[in-house]
């Protein structure tokens, strides 16, 4: 079964390219963020882990299971920041299908596999990539991609092109289809979706709108 869902997270991730990352937003505010990106067209959503506060960990877990069932066969629910085996043991019993990290740590990729989650580590060199990608990263997340640009991507492709790639950092509606157009499998869109200041003033329609924006830049390319 989870086998199953493992290969239809991929599948999605390579048909709606947008995986929104949620950062920082209190676990009652993340069902009226999910039902918002949700209705923009978004169908995966990243929870991230505050690794400056370990204490939050089980209320970030909780709220990934909650929507994990609420979206059940709807949208894939997964984690964010994720720099230790041990949150992938947490992730997945919460029933997150995905597993996203700032860095290339062979064992959390290792553990991401042996439990059947989609592993999405993050690299930066063609060193770090393809050490991810033998230690059987699914997707290898560029990050921080926005600092780089497009150009980049392209040419890390070039010589690297048998490993599927992300684009993080920076990405927004305007460089989107740029991304894209240079290679990448996906696209991970975080401060550019859902604004702390719309969250925190409950306007959860601007979310909505970026997210049918970036939905757009992403089909103008398909």
């Amino acid at each position: 079964m989870r086998e199953t869902v493992r290969e239809t997270v991929i599948e999605w991730i390579e048909k709606y390219k947008i995986v929104a990352i949620i950062r920082g937003a209190a676990p009652e505010q993340c069902k009226a963020i999910a039902d918002a990106l949700y209705a923009g067209g978004i169908r995966l959503m990243e929870i991230t882990y505050n690794q400056k506060a370990p204490e939050s960990w089980q209320a970030t877990v909780d709220t990934i299971g909650m929507l994990a069932k609420e979206y059940e066969g709807r949208m894939f629910v997964g984690a964010g920041t994720v720099t230790s085996p041990e949150l992938v043991e947490m992730t997945a019993k919460a029933g997150g299908s995905f597993i996203v990290s700032p860095d290339t740590d062979v064992m959390v990729i290792k553990k991401t596999r042996e439990l059947n989650l989609v592993s999405m580590p993050g690299a930066m060199t063609p060193s770090e990539i393809k050490v991810a990608h033998e230690a059987g990263a699914d997707f290898v997340k560029l990050f921080p991609i926005g600092n780089l640009g497009a150009g980049y991507l392209k040419a890390v492709k070039a010589p690297l092109s048998h490993i599927k790639m992300t684009a993080v950092g920076g990405v927004n509606e305007n460089n989107a289809a740029e991304f894209l157009k240079a290679g990448a499998s996906g696209l991970g869109v975080g401060g550019n979706l859902a604004k702390k200041e719309w969250i925190e003033n409950g306007e959860y329609g601007k979310l909505t709108e970026a997210a049918k924006a970036i939905v757009a830049a992403v089909e103008s390319v398909k």
